[in-house]
């Protein structure tokens, strides 16, 4: 008997008689020739997704659109500030090309392990203990390993950019009352503690099909401060003979890396957006919902940089709001337009760690408690993103180090070793380019990662930069 190819079984002098109706009606006798042969069909997990409450290509373009472009924007002419307009320009754009292929390689992966293992679709963790389970022999015992240390850094993650949330929206709202009302003088931790209520019923969403809606107000309330600010920014520009502007020091460059990944990276946000998209063929590809993205966050990105920096130059901090005209009725709808829109935005951010913890412990409870472990779970979290944010008021140096601590593991460490195991075997490509980019990836994210944490730490506690000696 001749061998059958993987994927066919063969069959030789095989009679079938098959019911085709329940009620044995309806018969039909199978005849198959000696040698001929039964191609097993590919499984294409994206046939088999069966999602509750699936998002359209707007919907899912709205969620990208609003986990890249956030908060981070705001710090961008501090970014700039950092690096200079000249290296920050062509840096934002590499980021930004780095940090789209990275996620390219996440998504592009996953949907090759659904097809090995004939499941759907798979989480971010999944994806990665999935990599090692099917990848070398000798690293599928850290299947299970990885996966766990993924969720957990997803939850750290996502925590941490909820922390900066909310500094930024309690240091809006203090901005305009405090401008209106003097008297009050709260501090922004104050605020902190009143903006909890409003953050705990936003936790409360459970569905990313409902938080479109918040997303999409939270994205015109952007696009209403962009605007905004770039009348500011665009107006009066003053000349600058400062060579600095164009090149700062090599000693500044961590905080600008870890501050653009940390304004860029919405890796967290892309496989539930991807799981849950009606066409989730139309994700990747060109134009594609993820390069349509991430080309607007790219450009409007080093726009807003490098012309918030040339307008207002080392004033800027980690919210660019916050320096604008405080008397002028434009700034003051900006500020109130950006409080809103981050608040708004929260749920998305805070979706992804209280889902992964939910996980954690949803099997090893009686079903009928679900409801009030949810809201128990969700409200906790909340308090604790409320609490680092009153302890950590530094709100440039808090992206900083969120950024390069966790955002440079998780979109571009994480996605690198994930690709090297899953093409570890014959796969990597024409002279191994394949492992020597996911290397370069790899060890430009634990660049910064130490350089960035070791800066953005040393500012917080010393309260000045590090210094390289000559420069």
């Amino acid at each position: 008997m001749t061998k059958s190819p993987k994927n066919s079984i063969g069959l030789d002098n095989f009679n079938s008689t098959a019911n085709l109706a329940d009620n044995g009606v309806f018969q039909s006798t199978i005849s198959i020739s000696p040698g001929e042969e039964v191609n097993e069909k590919e499984y294409d997990p994206y046939d088999h997704r069966q999602v509750e409450h699936p998002n359209s290509d707007f919907g899912s373009l709205v969620h990208l659109l609003k986990s890249s472009l956030g908060s981070g924007i705001l710090a961008m002419p501090n970014a700039i500030k950092n690096s200079g307009i000249v290296f920050g320009a062509v840096g934002t754009f590499i980021i930004g090309v780095v940090c789209t292929h990275c996620v390219h390689i996440l998504v592009k992966i996953s949907h090759e392990l659904c097809k090995e293992s004939k499941v759907p679709s798979m989480t971010f963790a999944e994806t990665c203990g999935a990599a090692f389970k099917y990848g070398p022999k000798r690293l599928r015992c850290a299947s299970n390993g990885f996966r766990l240390f993924v969720d957990w850094a997803l939850v750290a993650t996502y925590i941490g950019a909820a922390c900066v949330y909310v500094m930024l929206i309690a240091e809006s709202f203090h901005d305009v009352i405090g401008y209106h009302y003097p008297e009050t003088n709260w501090d922004k931790r104050l605020y902190c503690a009143i903006i909890m209520i409003p953050l705990i019923l936003l936790g409360q969403i459970r569905n990313l099909k409902y938080l479109v809606p918040f997303s999409a107000l939270a994205n015109v309330l952007l696009l209403i401060t962009l605007a905004i600010i770039m009348s500011y920014i665009f107006a009066d520009i003053p000349p600058t003979d400062d060579k600095e502007i164009y090149f700062t020091s090599a000693a500044k460059l961590p905080l600008f890396i870890s501050t653009v990944i940390f304004a860029m990276e919405g890796i967290g946000v892309v496989m539930p957006v991807e799981n849950d998209m009606k066409n989730p063929r139309r994700f990747l590809g060109c134009p594609g919902v993820l390069n349509i993205s991430m080309s607007v966050v790219v450009t409007l990105y080093a726009i807003i940089g490098i012309f918030g920096y040339l307008k207002y130059g080392n004033l800027v901090n980690g919210n660019i709001t916050s320096i604008l005209e405080e008397g002028d009725i434009q700034a003051q709808v900006a500020k109130i337009c950006i409080g809103l829109a981050i608040l708004f935005t929260y749920g998305l951010q805070f979706y992804v760690p209280s889902d992964i913890i939910f996980k954690k412990i949803e099997s090893v409870q009686n079903p009928k408690y679900h409801n009030i472990t949810h809201i128990v779970l969700r409200t906790v979290l909340v308090a604790f993103t409320v609490a680092i944010a009153v302890v950590v008021p530094q709100l440039d140096l808090l992206i900083s180090f969120v950024g390069a601590v966790f955002f440079s593991t998780l979109g571009l460490l994480i996605p690198a070793i994930v690709e090297i195991v899953h093409c570890w075997d014959g796969n990597l490509g024409f002279f191994y380019w394949r492992l020597i980019k996911d290397v370069l990836i790899g060890l430009f994210s634990i660049v910064a990662l130490v350089s960035g944490a070791y800066q953005s730490l040393n500012e917080m506690i010393n309260g000045a930069p590090i210094e390289e000696p000559g420069i």
